[in-house]
């Protein structure tokens, strides 16, 4: 498969495997909920690189449909490279902004997205898919890139949305009145979801002769190829109202199928031959009550069907009182994304949150059909609270004036809100230095070490057990005292009385141990001090 190559590439090729783990650090006064959780809707305030590892161990293949709206790099949008890889060259890139006079500007674009996207990507569920809004600057190396990370034969569709229905005379080029959706899934399980049919592909059936078997539309017998290209389907056919043999001409087109299938479908009494019987080409009934229930979406979505900018720019107006984003994307659109991908108990994320419209789309559709999914947000900018997050607020409690009456009444919903805390330095643990809290580097060890989903509901402190992966009872033994941490070990005792929750073998992570490996097989026991063995691959 080619592949693109651009300057940083080496680099960052596996940046996203050295990012550190981060605390997630709920504020209790920014979200809505009476207890924040990392279970609940989410906005999470920070780095979305660091912030989507940090949500690794909890969200890892769970969830099934992501939309991200990244820099659409046009140069002018303020953008910067805030990547802390080691290179000299990319040392230099680092907190400057990206604009129009940048010569590595779409180098610098693509070293931002490829660790995301290999993020984005671990956090999909097998039948989940990630749809990608860009514009005509970036979505060939967008498109490289995603077969890169997803594989080219997980690509799904490229729609194009018709973000503005009236043309510009205030450029010399082309109006552009078309964006991109790219979609990839994570693997072949994904299904696109179908649309209700709608009144008007219903109303294509009728039942002209009263059919007992419902409604039907008539389908021309016909072939798209000529009888000189398929002599196979030219056969003769008895008109039986006329007794005229039918029969295709070299030129002419063939019948669509074989000869057994037409007497098949005379048999079933399928065949119309027009209103007054004469008609000198067979049509086939297809039956209402035969065809699916759903539609397949398309891959042109008009301002009609998923909104425009001017639409999104009307909700902000409504929501806020004042134009508060400069770039904002319509919620009906985002409902049209997690409708194609997504059912009512699904997880949404947008690691690229901007003005908030994919909670805002979630908590609509969940007022709409008493769904429950719920939403994950991660916005870098200094706005996450007052522009992302406020939107949530203002959505769920109602805003007054707002045409739609849902919007105006409230679409309800809470959300807990975390910041990114302090990197998961494990070396300075033993040091007593910026220690984590007990659950944050439980979900890191357990994450890390088994690479299966973390539930802080397993803790019990008391014992150290902090859940059971496929192979293993895992137990931690830590404490953020670090007076007390640095006596504590896996002693005999300590060992002997760890309790047998499934009866596999106990993996137990501890700063040091007072039992030589004899004592740990007799109680199978496989031991990891940390911080030097984390990652160690238990599941090989």
């Amino acid at each position: 498969m080619p592949s693109l190559h651009f300057k940083g590439k080496p680099f960052v090729q596996n940046h996203h495997l050295v990012v550190p783990f981060h605390e997630l650090a709920p504020v209790k006064s920014k979200g809505t909920s009476a207890k924040p959780s990392l279970h609940d809707n989410l906005v999470v305030e920070g780095d979305n690189l660091k912030a989507l590892k940090a949500l690794l161990p909890t969200y890892h293949g769970k969830v099934k449909c992501i939309y991200i709206d990244p820099p659409y790099n046009t140069g002018n949008e303020e953008w910067r490279y805030n990547d802390a890889v080691n290179s000299p060259m990319m040392q230099e890139w680092f907190g400057r902004e990206v604009d129009r006079e940048d010569l590595t500007r779409h180098d610098k674009w693509c070293c931002m997205m490829l660790p995301r996207l290999k993020l984005l990507r671990e956090l999909l569920t097998d039948d989940g898919a990630i749809f990608v809004s860009i514009d005509d600057n970036e979505v060939h190396r967008l498109r490289c890139l995603m077969d890169e990370v997803f594989g080219e034969e997980n690509f799904v569709v490229q729609i194009e949305w018709q973000k503005r229905y009236t043309r510009s005379n205030n450029t010399d080029n082309f109006t552009t009145v078309l964006e991109h959706l790219v979609a990839y899934r994570r693997t072949d399980a994904f299904a696109p979801n179908l649309a209700e049919r709608s009144a008007e592909a219903d109303a294509r059936y009728e039942n002209a002769d009263e059919d007992e078997r419902g409604p039907w539309k008539s389908i021309p017998f016909l072939n798209p190829l000529s009888a000189a290209e398929r002599p196979n389907l030219a056969y003769a056919i008895t008109q039986p109202n006329t007794g005229k043999k039918l029969r295709p001409k070299a030129h002419e087109k063939a019948w669509r199928a074989s000869e057994d299938v037409f007497l098949r479908y005379t048999a079933e009494k399928r065949v119309w031959w027009g209103a007054d019987g004469l008609s000198e080409t067979p049509n086939i009934k297809r039956f209402l009550s035969e065809v699916r229930q759903g539609m397949t979406p398309i891959n042109f979505w008009d301002y009609k069907f998923a909104g425009s900018t001017d639409d999104a720019a009307a909700e902000i107006n409504q929501i806020f009182g004042e134009k508060v984003f400069s770039t904002p994307k319509p919620s009906q659109l985002l409902q049209r994304v997690i409708e194609v991908t997504a059912d009512k108990d699904s997880i949404v994320m947008d690691s690229f949150a901007g003005s908030g419209t994919t909670a805002h789309a979630v908590l609509a559709l969940n007022k709409q059909d008493g769904g429950n999914r719920r939403f994950i947000l991660v916005e870098c900018e200094d706005y996450a609270d007052s522009i992302t997050a406020e939107r949530v607020r203002r959505v769920a409690q109602g805003v007054p004036g707002a045409k739609d009456e849902a919007l105006r009444a409230g679409l309800g919903g809470t959300f807990s809100y975390f910041k990114l805390g302090r990197p998961m330095e494990l070396h300075s643990i033993l040091a007593g230095k910026s220690l984590p809290d007990f659950e944050s580097l439980a979900r890191y060890v357990f994450f890390t070490a088994t690479g299966e989903e973390f539930d802080a509901k397993k803790i019990d402190r008391k014992s150290g057990f902090i859940g059971e992966s496929r192979h293993h009872d895992v137990f931690l033994f830590y404490t953020e005292d670090p007076a007390k941490l640095r006596n504590l070990a896996l002693t005999l005792d300590a060992a002997r009385a760890l309790p047998s929750v499934s009866g596999k073998p106990k993996l137990v992570f501890a700063p040091t141990k007072y039992l030589d490996e004899h004592f740990l097989d007799r109680l199978r026991i496989q031991f990891c001090q940390l911080p030097f063995q984390i990652y160690r691959a238990l599941d090989a």
